[in-house]
């Protein structure tokens, strides 16, 4: 599998990709790549036109000369550099720097509350940007989304047991991971190599998460 950054020619066969409505799996087999790239490359580089090659490969170079090895952050830095940390560390997690990027303004923000003009101003990208954005922290349980009656918008709040709900929904999808490998183990046979390596896995996830789920509920009280 090949390494490195994208090249412009990546970038323009996601660019068909997308255009002929390919999934992001489809278009990362075709590039060789994991899925994960070709998500995370569209998530930070689509506008309100969409994704756009040239644009996308452009961002990247000026993002790249920009960036250079950040030193030790010494005691009383900045705000601004406490949350550039912990953006990298979402990154570094898989998480897509724009949704990292909104998940810190949200937390470090006074009320834990925005709405998503809010942030498209504050962080200065694309309206679709922080669509995307919410949608996935929402999804995952990061945030929760409350609607306005009298200025019907949506507003997007970080509250004290965000992060419970995040466990919690990671944890029932990882179950459901757990619950689908012993299902095609029993369908295989449990005495077949695949089943009883497909049972192993599933027993081993499903206690996992027994126990996790466990551990959340018996220390949820610290959030409250």
């Amino acid at each position: 599998m090949p390494g490195g950054r994208l090249t412009h020619q990546d970038r323009a066969r996601i660019a068909a990709g997308l255009t002929d409505g390919l999934s992001y799996a489809e278009i990362a087999r075709r590039l060789d790549r994991p899925t994960s790239t070709v998500s995370r490359e569209v998530a930070r580089n689509s506008g309100p036109r969409g994704y756009r090659p040239q644009q996308a490969h452009q961002a990247t170079v000026q993002r790249a000369r920009r960036s250079t090895p950040a030193p030790p952050r010494a005691a009383g830095a900045p705000a601004g550099a406490m949350e550039e940390e912990i953006i990298e560390l979402a990154v570094r997690s898989g998480m897509p720097r724009t949704t990292a990027r909104v998940h810190v303004d949200l937390l470090m923000s006074e009320d834990g509350r925005s709405t998503a003009a809010e942030l498209t101003r504050r962080l200065k990208v694309s309206p679709a940007s922080v669509s995307v954005a919410v949608n996935f922290l929402v999804q995952h349980g990061y945030v929760r989304r409350e609607r306005d009656p009298q200025r019907r918008r949506d507003i997007y709040v970080v509250d004290d047991e965000a992060w419970y709900h995040s466990i919690a929904i990671s944890a029932q999808q990882t179950l459901e991971s757990a619950r689908a490998a012993m299902a095609a183990a029993e369908a295989l046979g449990l005495d077949t190599p695949v089943g009883q390596r497909l049972t192993k896995a599933g027993t081993f996830l499903e206690r996992v998460i027994q126990d996790m789920t466990e551990s959340a509920d018996r220390w949820r009280g610290l959030l409250k």
